[in-house]
């Protein structure tokens, strides 16, 4: 069954980009075809890092949300990875309820997948709790990433009623390691995809792609349990 990865979380600052990209170097490097959309215009993951893959949306916009069913229909071997903007929940709410959209997708053959990236704050625990309760259709997959480079301590998370009730959804619960900081930062100076800092002698220094190596080879572990 083909996906569309809906990748949020609401809270700006929670590693939402960094998700969506670290997915987008996953399909490629596993060799699974993909369309990318931009919902983000502050961090414009796909148009930077992988312009070959993007398609720009902006939320809020009917005709433009639309464009991404529109290529669902004309691409139907590829599955969709769209990294949504801070604050995004309700026009796409509107947009996805007016259109039916979890219906329609269902009649074509795809796995509607909620990701909502948070950090260690209470205030990502609170907007999972809204994700769960807004969207209630057995369709829907909820996938929730604890970010270790946005905090450090997920215990209170996990020991919540928030956390209980994702499981009862059967929610799957990742873990994205944490990515030196030196090396995020030369990575978005840089506008580099993952497999260009992990192979680009002429990026990174020896260390630096072995660090990246060994980090995506974690966070692919963590990717591996989606199926």
């Amino acid at each position: 069954m083909s996906k569309v990865h809906f990748v949020g979380g609401e809270k700006g600052g929670v590693g939402k980009s960094m998700t969506a990209r670290v997915l987008a170097q996953y399909y490629i490097d596993n060799e699974r075809p993909f369309l990318g959309f931009d919902c983000d215009s502050s961090h414009a993951t796909f148009s930077r890092f992988y312009q070959d893959f993007s398609s720009p949306i902006i939320i809020g916009e009917e005709d433009s949300l639309d464009g991404m069913l529109a290529a669902i229909e004309e691409y139907p071997d590829r599955d969709l990875i769209i990294d949504l903007a801070a604050q995004a929940a309700q026009p796409l709410d509107v947009w996805i309820e007016e259109t039916d959209v979890f219906g329609l997708l269902d009649e074509m053959g795809y796995q509607v997948c909620l990701w909502h990236v948070m950090d260690d704050g209470a205030d990502s625990v609170a907007l999972l709790e809204q994700l769960l309760t807004r969207y209630q259709q057995p369709s829907v997959d909820f996938i929730v990433v604890q970010n270790f480079g946005r905090g450090s301590d997920f215990s209170r998370f996990q020991k919540s009623d928030t956390y209980k009730q994702a499981t009862e959804r059967d929610a799957l619960i990742l873990e994205l390691a944490k990515l030196q900081t030196k090396l995020t930062q030369k990575i978005d100076f840089n506008s580099s995809s993952f497999w260009s800092v992990a192979n680009d002698r002429s990026i990174m220094n020896i260390a630096e792609r072995q660090r990246m190596k060994v980090w995506l080879r974690k966070v692919y572990e963590e990717l591996d349990k989606i199926g």
